[in-house]
């Protein structure tokens, strides 16, 4: 569904990527993680026709993104981590910008905007930042695109608003669907992805899915020195050492994303010698 080849881009003379290639298929949730200034945002804009390649290639459903043709446009919805939302009420923002999404269900929308906890009477003028938020990520999930960019979508939301927000990510995806969610918030993700793609310094430092992670990878709380001394990665903790060590008992065990994220930007080589293995 989206295929990204050699891709090059830099802001004027400062690169971002240099050579980046990816491939994401439909049916599936991506996790796009890493710090704050890494090519997150920029990678998801390059996808959605926002900004364009200084080389390589974008392929999206057989579309070249930055030709930005009405046919691919409305097959794809970006939810930025920065946005406008007009001063309107809900029913004028359905009536004026669901036309543009051919496959919007209306029915959709109010009950995502339901589950959120937001009056279906109410206008945008009178919403903190977060309530907007979860309207544009409510109607980006109606608007039943087959791709859906999300950058740092729970930034802004409260504790029980990023639940809700789980929730609902989880029972929108389908098989025809993929949603690329970008966040340094890893814990945010959390029971959500079954795909993971770390960035850092606009390189791919690690690309697997959760079910490969769990077959190789085994995190646990270890009180062992031994054993927390062989581990491929551990950090102390008031309950223990949790560890990522390689699982060699065929048992699968709760993955511990924030820790994971941790071990590859700090000690990458171990834990990619695994899944060489």
């Amino acid at each position: 569904m989206i295929a990204i080849q050699n891709l090059h881009f830099a802001y004027r003379k400062k690169p971002v990527f240099t050579g980046l290639s990816l491939q994401l298929q439909p049916g599936h949730i991506y996790g796009l993680l890493g710090k704050n200034g890494t090519g997150k945002s920029t990678l998801l804009r390059n996808m959605a026709g926002l900004l364009f390649p200084d080389k390589g290639k974008i392929e999206i459903m057989g579309f070249n993104p930055e030709e930005r043709k009405p046919s691919f446009l409305q097959e794809v919805f970006m939810v930025p981590e920065e946005f406008y939302m007009p001063d309107v009420p809900l029913q004028h923002l359905i009536k004026h910008h669901a036309p543009f999404y051919p496959k919007f269900n209306k029915t959709q929308f109010e009950k995502y905007v339901t589950d959120f906890e937001i009056p279906l009477d109410s206008t945008l003028q009178n919403m903190s930042y977060g309530q907007k938020k979860k309207v544009l990520i409510s109607f980006g999930l109606a608007s039943n695109a087959s791709v859906l960019l999300m950058d740092e979508p729970t930034n802004g939301l409260d504790i029980m608003s990023k639940s809700q927000f789980r929730k609902v990510m989880a029972g929108a995806l389908d098989e025809n669907k993929c949603i690329v969610i970008s966040t340094h918030q890893v814990k945010d993700l959390e029971n959500l992805i079954d795909r993971i793609t770390i960035i850092d310094e606009g390189k791919i430092l690690f690309d697997q899915t959760v079910d490969a992670i769990s077959r190789k990878l085994s995190f646990r709380i270890s009180f062992d020195s031994e054993e927390v001394k062989q581990a491929l990665y551990s950090e102390s903790s008031l309950r223990g050492n949790a560890i990522i060590s390689p699982n060699t008992e065929g048992e699968e065990s709760k993955l511990d994303l924030e820790l994971l994220y941790k071990a590859i930007i700090i000690n990458r080589d171990s834990i990619q010698s695994v899944f060489k293995a």
